[in-house]
């Protein structure tokens, strides 16, 4: 998987691997439980490490973040005010222009369907705005 911001030149993914280590317990194991879902729905999804150690999944384009707090894991989707989400998994920055969030709780169990669903929709949207490569001039 791709290098994204990690330290030590540790890539992207044995950092997401090394988070979900360190947390232990619920948290570490929903991450690591919808990380799967993630890949599962989108093989060739590059890991990233950004923004002073977020876990990123993204094709052509961010899909989404990974953050453990306290009392919830959230799942952020960077375009995910336009995605069609018919199971209502996004329960989270519902009032925004631009993304929306998956909050889950301890014990809470996400629709495995409907989240794969929402993750390949993420990266059509993101292929159908991805910007064509610059044509070389002629010389």
């Amino acid at each position: 998987m791709k290098k994204s911001g990690g330290s030590q030149d540790q890539p992207a993914s044995a950092l997401i691997s090394q988070r979900i280590a360190e947390l232990g317990d619920w948290r570490g194991e929903t991450l690591a439980r919808m990380r799967k879902l993630i890949k599962a729905a989108v093989p060739d999804v590059v890991e990233e490490w950004k923004w002073m150690g977020t876990p990123v999944w993204s094709r052509d384009g961010i899909i989404c973040t990974g953050e453990s707090y306290k009392k919830i894991v959230k799942l952020t989707f960077a375009k995910g005010a336009s995605l069609q989400d018919p199971a209502h998994l996004f329960n989270s920055s519902l009032d925004g222009n631009t993304r929306r969030a998956i909050d889950i709780q301890e014990g809470e169990k996400v629709d495995e369907s409907a989240f794969k669903a929402l993750v390949r929709q993420a990266v059509a949207l993101n292929r159908s705005k991805a910007k064509p490569p610059k044509k070389k001039a002629k010389s």
